[in-house]
């Protein structure tokens, strides 16, 4: 039998503040063959990141500490490896890919000096030959044109060039294990695709072993040969992914399976009344050049859309990063200036100004993508879910105030006893469910939202879904639904426009695009969206 590459026995995590102990982990045990790609699944929290980082002794020491367990990496117990030992272990022998390359990467120093100092640590290589490795390595995870891009700072590249720079820092020693923490979660289906068919063929071609992080089943049921299930801090399922996917045994390794997003979206109704209609809508940012600034071209992040969005209906906006989605909610929400017709209830509102678009504010509301960035720290979620109710509803008095806030708190599937406490006391799915109430509170008519899923784990997202549906139905709302993710859309549109560099690819009822689309780039978002076996091959950005 194959000794194991990694053996990870009776591991137990547990943090100490203020006097008291939680464990993080209780009693983990797993191993990973040579050549084998082990995924640890489960929802946030469930223990899955804190396991993959005590495996390189990344926790916060001394308020981490294993209470029990061994890792033996070829035989070595890695826990009580020493700091100068293991740091010849870490970039060498075994290397991580972290979720958010952003906060990964150093914004000061260029690809080629953050490449070139993991090899001259390591492998003593500097100079020219330094370069030469980090060209081939650019080159061999995908970068077009790895030569102009050697100078480039983070900031300057695309989410999936920066994930591609970050595989290409962890091959750079080619180790014998690499750890990938959620490395596909904030990235565009097609790219996703994209970087799971690189991962699996530099796999193959170095005989590395992996342990892949993620809570994306749909992931692991095509990238992974075995798979441990995760929750609470317990593995509650090991086996093979053939085994799990088709007979789960444990409660939660079939709730998770379960946890889809599903449902039938809204009928298309044509008469009920038009909330928001846009007509050749434009934004186009300028570029300047020369000495006096001239405009010498133009960004056309959004170039001649049309749309028409009618009561309890939803509306989705389909297409990578970068396509012109958000630019256009914020158009049609009059965030940003725009050319091109924009009626909203009635009312031409293209050429409003801030002050005159205040009485339509509160009919008119957002969720953003991220609800720990767009909720206020510094505020209890009764005053953050008031505030709004402050500005256009001034003659509601404290008593009236905080009767609507709970209203809107029980509206979302939350205790009104919580609005006294404040967001980091909150779950990732608890802060989404009060940015959904801030906008409720104001009872709109329409609504946008802004990948309001994209950060959640799959059992949040269908509960998040299923809420949204419900207001949808109780309230009659137009949603204008912006999303990357194909099988949320399908749930909740009955309406799709598909958009790629500013302009609109295809649209049309939503079981018509989902069941055939026309445009070979709606397949290719398709085929990556449902893991289908192949994802066509269209010019889509690196």
């Amino acid at each position: 039998m194959t000794e194991p590459l990694l053996s990870v026995r009776d591991l137990s995590v547990a943090f100490h503040q203020g006097g008291n102990t939680s464990f993080a982990v209780d009693r983990v045990s797993f191993d990973i063959l040579p050549g084998e790609v082990m995924a640890l699944v489960g929802e946030s929290g469930s223990g899955k990141s804190v396991t993959a980082n005590s495996i390189l002794k990344l926790l916060p020491y001394p308020s981490a500490s294993h209470p029990s367990g061994a890792i033996l990496f070829n035989g070595k117990d890695l826990l009580k490896t020493s700091e100068p030992e293991l740091r010849r272990v870490r970039g060498d022998d075994i290397t991580m890919i972290f979720q958010e390359p952003m906060t990964s990467l150093n914004p000061l120093h260029p690809i080629e000096k953050q490449i070139g100092e993991i090899l001259e640590l390591h492998k003593g290589i500097g100079g020219q030959a330094a370069r030469t490795r980090t060209l081939e390595l650019l080159h061999q995870v995908g970068i077009r044109e790895p030569e102009k891009r050697l100078k480039a700072y983070p900031h300057e590249l695309s989410g999936g060039q920066r994930q591609r720079v970050m595989i290409a820092m962890a091959l750079a020693n080619r180790p014998k294990l690499l750890i990938a923490d959620e490395p596909t979660t904030a990235l565009d289906v097609t790219v996703q695709a994209q970087i799971l068919e690189l991962l699996k063929g530099l796999k193959g071609e170095h005989g590395m072993s992996m342990l892949f992080i993620t809570h994306d089943l749909g992931i692991v049921r095509k990238f992974a040969d075995r798979v441990c299930v995760m929750t609470r801090g317990k593995i509650v399922e090991t086996g093979t992914v053939e085994e799990v996917f088709a007979r789960p045994k444990h409660a939660y390794t079939q709730h998770l399976l379960a946890s889809e997003p599903r449902g039938e979206p809204p009928a298309a109704d044509p008469d009920k009344p038009v909330v928001m209609e846009g007509k050749d809508i434009r934004v186009w940012f300028p570029i300047k050049a020369g000495f006096l600034r001239k405009v010498v071209d133009h960004v056309k992040a959004v170039d001649g859309v049309d749309l028409t969005l009618r009561a309890g209906q939803t509306l989705g906006v389909v297409g990578e990063s970068g396509s012109g989605k958000t630019t256009l909610g914020l158009a049609l929400a009059r965030l940003i200036s725009s050319q091109g017709r924009i009626a909203f209830i009635g009312n031409e509102i293209d050429k409003f100004t801030f002050k005159q678009m205040k009485p339509f504010r509160d009919r008119l509301q957002v969720v953003f993508q991220d609800p720990y960035g767009s909720l206020s720290p510094r505020m209890s979620v009764g005053d953050i879910i008031a505030e709004g109710l402050k500005v256009h509803e001034r003659g509601l008095s404290a008593d009236e105030r905080d009767e609507r806030v709970a209203w809107a708190l029980n509206e979302v599937g939350l205790d009104p006893a919580t609005r006294w406490r404040y967001p980091h006391e909150f779950s990732g799915g608890q802060r989404q469910r009060i940015a959904i109430a801030r906008a409720m509170v104001l009872k709109p008519r329409f609504v946008m939202l802004d990948e309001p899923t994209s950060a959640l784990d799959m059992t949040v997202q269908a509960q998040v879904v299923d809420l949204l549906r419900d207001l949808q139905k109780k309230h009659d709302l137009a949603y204008l639904f912006i999303s990357h993710d194909l099988k949320v859309v399908k749930a909740l549109a009955n309406h799709v426009i598909v958009m790629r560099l500013g302009k609109v690819v295809e649209e049309g009822p939503a079981e018509q695009i989902f069941k055939a689309p026309k445009e070979d780039y709606t397949r290719a978002l398709m085929a990556a969206a449902f893991n289908l076996e192949a994802v066509e091959h269209v010019a889509i950005s690196q």
